[in-house]
């Protein structure tokens, strides 16, 4: 249940936020792309390329701030037949360039040839960035990540696993609400604390659940459980607009999570 103060917090204050930030961050981008120009090796490369790092994460913030009211919902999502195999092999492999710029080993990891099963594409994509993010952020160079998709019973069960820092068990207390516990917040550039809680709701809205298994200074694996049927015919008709300033959406989603050499003019071409 949800206090006053929290519902006003996602329904009306942080959307009003992100609508304010979007403005002035497309301003900002289109008055430097006139005065710097975007050439490899150039002077100013280093510059231009550390003013888009925070460029993108700022896109990244304000798109979690936009979809902060989703945290207030309960409705199950629409959805439709999604093939899980090959949708999620090629946003691991959208990833992968840049977990090689962090130093991070990303991997996917399916037994299965193909799988049919209902998503809503959109809300999973938003998902699984989530969480390849918060896997590379808080896993040091040298580390790997693993993504894993499997059907058991009658569940379809995704999970991304790292080798990072972990989780300490004071800290699990508050991980799915610590936008309201500001002494929690992660420290720079990590954000609000937004991200899991949306990952839940993304998880919840599908029928499933999200389980989070964490030990400090051993990794952290996030289990994804969602029910594992196919649809007769499709339900979703509308796919909601994706902002993401008309970029890089896999940058903007992974921004936290990359140094600044990961946002060089060649992967923003």
């Amino acid at each position: 249940m949800h206090d006053e103060n929290e519902v006003k917090l996602l329904s009306e204050i942080l959307p009003h936020v992100a609508a304010q930030l979007r403005g002035s961050l497309g301003n900002m981008r289109a008055a430097v792309d006139h005065l710097v120009p975007e050439q490899e090796g150039g002077a100013g490369e280093k510059e231009l390329a550390i003013f888009q790092q925070s460029y993108y994460r700022m896109m990244r913030l304000t798109t979690n701030l936009a979809s902060a009211p989703m945290l207030l919902e309960t409705e199950l999502f629409a959805t439709r037949n999604v093939e899980w195999v090959a949708w999620l092999d090629e946003l691991c492999r959208q990833a992968q360039p840049l977990a090689e710029e962090a130093g991070v080993t990303l991997t996917f990891s399916c037994q299965m040839r193909a799988h049919v099963a209902l998503a809503h594409p959109a809300h999973m994509e938003r998902l699984v960035w989530n969480l390849l993010s918060n896997a590379m952020k808080f896993t040091p160079r040298g580390g790997s990540v693993t993504v894993t998709l499997r059907s058991s019973g009658k569940q379809l069960l995704l999970s991304v696993s790292d080798t990072g820092c972990g989780i300490s068990e004071e800290l699990q207390e508050t991980v799915f609400d610590r936008y309201l516990h500001t002494r929690r917040m992660d420290p720079l550039p990590h954000g609000l604390g937004l991200g899991l809680p949306l990952c839940r709701r993304i998880a919840e809205g599908h029928g499933g659940r999200l389980v989070l298994q964490s030990a400090e200074g051993k990794g952290t694996t996030v289990t994804v459980a969602l029910p594992d049927k196919r649809g007769s015919e499709d339900t979703l008709r509308d796919i909601p607009y994706h902002y993401a300033g008309g970029f890089q959406s896999v940058l903007m989603e992974l921004s936290d999570a990359l140094p600044y050499k990961a946002f060089r003019s060649r992967h923003i071409d």
